[in-house]
């Protein structure tokens, strides 16, 4: 063979050995842009793969909670991220949420590779189940925020009360949620400690959805609360860019005091001239109402006022007073503590926070001694009746009572058979 031929030759291999270099390295599995390749899509299918704003149809998608204690960075350090990539990441994310503050037992979903389970391509957090923080490492590190389509229908429930309004929504598998809306918009017009059997509600509402599933209630359009045969009409109506609730006349619901300082507890002692004290051991008058409740439940003030009193006596222990206006006074007694910024001579509105429960001066146990006054004389706060606030503006009163018109026929047609009938009969037998 001729040296022409043989250096030819030597030439052409040489050339294919360093083509079929090439390929290997460029084929090469590399740990931080691996080779993805078509994955089994994961069978659970709530979660929509191209919702996040990202293709994903060749990745495997898993999604778990986070645990008691853990952080971003314990969770991006299992996908062999060192911690100068995990701090980027960390910095890049607060431009749009703080991830370092991820809350317990919130979903995060991670999309990897099938070759290479820890080669992570992205992170999605859970903030809400409409709201996400997507972490792209696909390409270069990126944070954004996902939001997904909410569908709102509109429902209607209905009730019987046997025992309460919370118990009667749960057993009957209403969003309980319903029954806390219901407490706020009524708090002026029925005490909920005092619902009996056979007192019965429709509501008129629009619930929020993500994938079919429910979120929460977006908001409630009108109810009636059937209390003592009488019926309470709730309608919303916005006015001034605000949404509040009126009667059937145009008159608010708001009244000057809410019905009650607490939530969901219950009455241990009324108001009475004579009442047996179990620590001192003799009579003496109780003027005012005990609400029993866990220790820590939030107390609200029942109007807007000043507080004029903040303190503690071995009597009363922790205690508050508040002055509404020239004619009505609150207190508050027994506290376990003071909400933040709570001092004498800040104003707190009605429905603020102003305390929690507690035990404190001469109390056998958590309660809340509710008193009211009216010129300085404590009258019972059972028996207090408010003017409303205010009506629909005159100008807007036809727009009010087409809407009312159209809401009252809705919940009209809402039926309850004769159940409200036949309880009534075994009550009264």
């Amino acid at each position: 063979m001729s040296s022409n031929k043989r250096f030819y030759l030597s030439g052409t291999v040489f050339s294919i050995i360093i083509f079929f270099g090439i390929i290997l390295y460029l084929t090469k599995d590399n740990k931080e842009i691996p080779t993805i390749s078509t994955p089994k899509i994961e069978s659970d299918s709530s979660i929509d793969l191209n919702e996040f704003g990202f293709k994903s149809d060749s990745l495997n998608r898993k999604r778990y909670s986070i645990k008691k204690g853990e952080t971003l960075s314990n969770i991006l350090q299992r996908y062999k991220l060192n911690q100068n990539t995990v701090n980027k990441i960390i910095a890049k994310a607060k431009e749009v949420f703080d991830l370092e503050k991820i809350q317990y037992k919130n979903y995060y979903y991670t999309f990897t590779g099938k070759n290479d389970s820890t080669r992570l391509y992205y992170l999605v957090y859970e903030k809400n189940p409409d709201n996400y923080v997507v972490i792209s490492l696909k390409d270069s590190i990126s944070v954004y925020t996902w939001k997904k389509k909410v569908r709102t229908r509109l429902k209607t429930a209905a009730g019987i009360i046997q025992s309460s309004l919370y118990k009667t929504i749960t057993d009957d598998n209403i969003n309980p949620e319903l029954a806390i809306r219901l407490a706020d918009i009524y708090a002026w017009q029925i005490d909920f400690f005092k619902i009996q059997r056979g007192d019965y509600f429709k509501v008129l509402y629009n619930e929020e959805y993500v994938d079919n599933k429910p979120i929460g209630i977006k908001n409630i359009l009108g109810a009636n609360f059937n209390h003592n045969n009488e019926n309470y009409f709730a309608i919303g109506f916005k006015e001034n860019n605000r949404f509040n609730f009126y009667d059937q006349n145009g008159k608010s619901l708001r009244k000057a005091f809410l019905k009650a300082p607490l939530k969901y507890s219950r009455i241990s002692s009324r108001f009475t001239n004579r009442r047996y004290h179990p620590i001192l051991n003799r009579y003496l008058p109780h003027r005012g109402v005990d609400y029993a409740a866990p220790l820590g439940t939030p107390i609200h003030s029942v109007g807007d006022g000043i507080i004029t009193g903040k303190g503690f006596n071995k009597f009363n222990g922790n205690f508050i007073k508040i002055r509404h206006n020239n004619i009505y006074s609150t207190e508050y007694l027994h506290l376990s503590g003071f909400a933040k910024n709570i001092r004498k001579g800040k104003k707190v509105l009605q429905g603020q926070i102003i305390g929690y429960v507690g035990s404190t001066g001469l109390a056998t146990g958590p309660h809340l001694d509710f008193r009211f006054f009216k010129n300085n004389y404590p009258i019972n706060p059972l028996n207090v009746k408010s003017p409303p606030t205010k009506s629909v503006n005159n100008k807007l009163m036809d727009t009010f009572v087409e809407i009312k018109d159209r809401i009252i026929t809705q919940l009209d047609s809402i039926h309850i058979t004769n159940k409200v009938e036949n309880l009534n009969k075994v009550s009264a037998g």
